[in-house]
């Protein structure tokens, strides 16, 4: 891996290109996804079937063949391993009892004039998933976007996944029957997108879309937002550490793969104190490298979007990783906590030695759809409240109108809103 020194004269330079690990070329892939959302738009399931035929190297021959069948779920989650199936319960119930912690609640206050003040929290009616399946398949996905949804309350999910030459990852599908999910269509890409926010004769418009996806399923979520909500634009996965010289060089080389082997594209990134331990680390990357079965993706992540970080000092460091803002952040010094409170930017923050980025992908319980690419300084993890919208109440008592009438019809009367103005003086009058 590429070392770089802080005070070395060429560091801001690297920098810079570091920060823009995240940056996607969407205004070309634009007018190529633009047009194949106004087929949809315009054709829904004729043009749905025309994209999986030129996308995905197979034909639908009618609607029907769109459609994954509850049969066809149920069978694939009694047919894998026990053992496997039991991990994937164990996981949806840490799941869920994060997530139902993440819940807000409606409320109301009561002033002593009568006037009541709140908030109504109301689920969206139908929600779709968009789960990748092009170099891996991702059943976690299934769970982390299904999961927030079902604790919201959301009466209807559904799933579009890509179906390559027509196969669907069966893990996936036990997946989806564990969550009880009934409605998954056999649509990738922006085609998916496209299909979920206009609708088709068979998928259903929904009201907001969630999941990762490339760059292409990246740009139809930007276009399509108004139509219906989205989560986030995310890119390719990333991992950041801060490391002292306590840390294992071995726990972190292999923690910086875990995000290499997801695609060429993904960035693995170390920031430490310790010069040593850096060449110990970018040594060790190199031995664990060839014993990957994903080897050939993996290095060429290290290698175009991998680095390893020597700061001053680990407040530099500490600044350096929150302009960074990764999606994943591990801190990996012997007192990890103390440094919690000056990290400003994650997705999510791994705390210690024992708490490998991938247990947060799986089991740990928090969401692992995270923003990337550096917005996580603005954007937050996947929750229900993605699945969630509220609802303003107000409800004013005769004094409670009495007190704040006459300075609202002043304000308003300021704007040149006569009738704003004169709804409230009526109410004065009565």
């Amino acid at each position: 891996m590429k070392v770089f020194y802080s005070s070395d004269e060429s560091f801001e330079a690297n920098f810079n290109e570091l920060l823009g690990r995240g940056k996607m070329d969407i205004d070309n892939v634009a007018t190529i996804v633009s047009g194949l959302l106004n087929e949809i738009k315009a054709e829904g399931n004729k043009a749905v079937k025309a994209q999986i035929a030129r996308f995905d190297r197979w034909e639908p021959k009618n609607d029907d063949e769109l459609t994954v069948s509850t049969e066809d779920m149920k069978n694939a989650y009694h047919a894998i391993d026990p053992s496997l199936r039991n991990a994937l319960h164990q996981a949806y119930a840490r799941i869920e009892a994060y997530h139902q912690k993440l819940m807000p609640k409606s409320w109301l206050d009561f002033e002593n004039n009568g006037t009541v003040l709140g908030q109504k929290v109301t689920p969206v009616d139908r929600a779709g998933l968009y789960i990748p399946g092009g170099k891996a398949a991702y059943p976690s996905s299934l769970l982390m976007n299904a999961i927030p949804a079902i604790v919201a309350g959301v009466d209807e999910i559904i799933v579009c996944t890509p179906a390559p030459d027509n196969e669907i990852n069966e893990l996936l599908l036990a997946a989806c029957h564990l969550c009880k999910v009934t409605k998954v269509f056999k649509v990738g890409g922006a085609s998916a997108i496209g299909a979920m926010a206009y609708g088709t004769q068979s998928i259903p418009k929904v009201d907001v879309i969630t999941g990762p996806g490339n760059i292409f399923v990246a740009t139809a979520k930007k276009l399509v937002f108004g139509e219906v909500n989205i989560d986030m634009i995310a890119g390719p996965s990333e991992i950041g550490i801060l490391a002292d010289e306590s840390a294992r060089e071995d726990f972190l080389a292999m923690d910086l793969l875990s995000q290499a082997e997801h695609d060429e594209m993904a960035s693995s990134i170390l920031i430490t104190v310790d010069s040593e331990l850096a060449n110990k680390v970018s040594d060790k990357v190199e031995e664990f490298l060839s014993k990957l079965p994903r080897e050939e993706i993996a290095r060429k992540s290290i290698e175009e979007r991998g680095a390893i970080i020597v700061a001053s000092t680990m407040d530099e460091a500490i600044d350096l990783m929150n302009q960074i803002a990764p999606e994943h952040l591990e801190v990996m010094t012997k007192n990890p906590m103390d440094l919690l409170s000056k990290i400003k930017h994650a997705g999510a923050i791994f705390l210690g030695k024992n708490t490998p980025e991938a247990v947060g992908d799986y089991m740990a319980g928090p969401n692992h759809t995270l923003p990337t690419g550096g917005t996580a300084k603005f954007y937050s993890p996947l929750s229900v409240e993605h699945f969630l919208k509220k609802s303003s109440i107000i409800s004013m008592s005769k004094e409670g109108i009495r007190q704040i009438g006459k300075a609202c019809a002043m304000i308003a009367h300021t704007e040149g809103l006569t009738a704003h103005e004169e709804s409230v003086k009526m109410r004065l009058k009565d």
